[in-house]
């Protein structure tokens, strides 16, 4: 079952952070197979796909680093990381664009607490601000899948946490590549950022939050937190995270996602660029 997030309806970070998890259901743990120790070493291997498309204006970018940065150090955070069994993730953060453009910026870090959160924190913030031509959500799977493999890491849970503000439109088709991840034991969760009008320019969609939840996540307790207001995006990264540190989901999620047909063709992308390029 997957879920969207209203970020004003769920009180995630205050919940967490008293300890007050009763309105919160925990999917249960997820085991893969890999040549690594039976036994977790982290509680979950959380890859953070950060969308730096052309169609993200200097300011957006810019808010999205610092939003990430942020959340990894609040105390809400680190409250959560605390409350889990090994008490430790491992988490790893790329820039993508196009189907061949993917730039790790975090290799696989372990956060254990305030001095590697800290550390990250810096790493993220440090490193320039860039842009890039189309969007992939498609290659941004499949660059993100073997980065499970190639860890020295053992998780409970594996996620990729994808943030963007346009549909696929370069690359495979989306569904095919988020098909090929849940087969893998692999949930994906959407951050999808809906704080400027659609335009022609930027070929934008309505409903993105619908097309995330469509066409881009999936697997158990998979969830979409959509960006609706500039001001609050900062909170909406944090309160995404906190989630998925967690491994939990609303009990009583405001809109469920279609489990069908979608509501938004998962080729829109691609559509509005033959229709606009002619290629």
């Amino acid at each position: 079952m997957r879920w969207c997030v209203s970020i004003g309806a769920v009180l995630v970070a205050g919940a967490l952070a008293g300890g007050d998890v009763a309105g919160l259901a925990a999917p249960g743990p997820k085991h893969h197979l890999a040549d690594k120790d039976q036994a977790a070493s982290v509680d979950v291997e959380l890859i953070l796909a950060v969308d730096v498309s052309y169609s993200m204006d200097m300011d957006e970018l810019a808010i999205q680093r610092e939003g990430y940065a942020q959340a990894i150090v609040s105390k809400e955070f680190l409250q959560a990381l605390k409350s889990l069994p090994n008490g430790k993730v491992a988490i790893t953060y790329f820039e993508w664009a196009a189907s061949s453009d993917q730039k790790i910026i975090i290799p696989w870090r372990v956060i254990d607490g305030p001095e590697t959160a800290d550390a990250v924190s810096n790493e993220i913030l440090k490193t320039p601000i860039r842009r890039a031509s189309r969007t992939s959500i498609s290659g941004a799977i499949y660059f993100a899948m073997p980065l499970f493999d190639e860890n020295p890491y053992h998780g409970l849970r594996r996620v990729i946490d994808i943030s963007g503000d346009g549909p696929n439109n370069n690359g495979a088709p989306v569904a095919g590549a988020r098909e090929e991840a849940l087969s893998k034991g692999i949930v994906i969760n959407g951050l999808p950022i809906m704080v400027k009008e659609p335009s022609y320019s930027t070929m934008d969609i309505d409903n993105l939050d619908w097309y995330y939840e469509d066409c881009v996540i999936g697997g158990p307790g998979s969830f979409v937190v959509s960006i609706k207001d500039r001001e609050k995006f900062k909170e909406a990264i944090r309160t995404k995270l906190l989630l998925e540190v967690a491994g939990r989901v609303p009990e009583r999620p405001i809109v469920p996602v279609a489990e069908k047909e979608p509501r938004v063709s998962c080729l829109i992308g691609e559509k509005i660029w033959q229709d606009r390029w002619g290629r």
